[in-house]
């Protein structure tokens, strides 16, 4: 069939109207990639003026109303808000009769399965978790983003084929998760995103001490290659003064980031001792050389009452 033929997504059979309740980051960019896949959104709550913003840009002419009233106004309600807020903003939706029997409630929160939103299936809805495994930025780029992206999965068995099908939609690709491995799998995904941003920042403001003139330049080629050679190869990618045991390097390392950025030391620590771990227990790290390394790191840490030592 010629490419100008082919049927407008908006043409398909069950179309659902979309609403999202939360307005942050993630959930107009979901809204926005269902609706390039055929659904309507139909209603958004925000009431911040970057809600308001994020909505506006995302989902122009979606109106901005209550969160009973998007779920009065939608078959699928993405519930998009932080994860210490969705128990109450559930337990109060069905408590007030929002929720409508045979309505699809997605949370996108990576901490919680489907229990979460029992109050939701008591009155009727069906659940759904679909954690999408990106970082968003709240602008546009993040629909682009979901190609490819990894959601994890959590369902009921009768509703895993429904929640596979909107993660297509949506570009992703589902990883099922079970109710169970929530917490381990967000953490998981939690120490490599969150703390990665928190390392290169550093890395940046120790590069602009030490007179690099543009440290995002120096860093990027050298960090997407150990990303790379770190997913490709895992622990054999490993390299550095710790891998190696050069222990008199640490140490000047040690040294100088006391010297110029003191509350970097126990980070500093504390992954130099994880790595120097890892190295040992796939060998790249002769055990001969291990010991005078976590010498020098056991008296750092001591020195500075951080990763594990005791303060003196």
């Amino acid at each position: 069939m010629n490419a100008s033929h082919q049927p407008d997504p908006r043409d398909r059979p069950a179309r659902l109207t979309v609403g999202v309740v939360g307005a942050g980051r993630v959930g107009p960019a979901l809204a926005a990639s269902l609706q390039l896949a055929g659904h309507r959104p139909v209603a958004a709550s925000g009431v911040s003026d970057a809600s308001v913003r994020r909505a506006a840009a995302l989902l122009p002419d979606v109106p901005l109303v209550p969160p009973a009233e998007v779920l009065d106004r939608a078959d699928l309600v993405l519930l998009t808000v932080p994860d210490d807020t969705l128990p109450g903003l559930v337990e109060g939706l069905a408590e007030t009769g929002a929720i409508r029997q045979g309505q699809l409630l997605v949370h996108t929160s990576g901490r919680y399965g489907t229990k979460v939103l029992e109050p939701a299936l008591r009155a009727g809805a069906l659940p759904l978790a679909l954690h999408p495994a990106m970082t968003f930025t709240g602008t546009p780029v993040d629909v682009q983003r979901l190609a490819g992206c990894s959601f994890g999965v959590t369902a009921p068995e009768e509703l895993r084929l429904a929640a596979e099908a909107l993660v297509i939609e949506m570009g992703g690709e589902p990883e099922w998760i079970a109710e169970e491995s929530r917490p381990l799998y967000h953490a998981a995904l939690a120490l490599g995103a969150n703390h990665l941003v928190t390392l290169v920042a550093e890395a940046m403001d120790l590069l602009r001490d030490a007179g690099v003139t543009a440290p995002d330049r120096m860093l990027g080629p050298l960090l997407g290659a150990a990303l790379d050679n770190a997913l490709r190869s895992g622990d054999a990618a490993l390299t550095g003064p710790v891998a190696r045991g050069d222990a008199g390097t640490v140490a000047a390392h040690v040294a100088e980031l006391r010297r110029h950025a003191p509350q970097t030391v126990a980070g500093y620590i504390a992954m130099a001792r994880a790595t120097a771990d890892r190295a040992l227990a796939h060998g790249l790290l002769k055990p001969e050389l291990a010991e005078d390394l976590l010498g020098v790191l056991a008296d750092g840490a001591g020195t500075t009452g951080g990763a594990g030592g005791e303060a003196r």
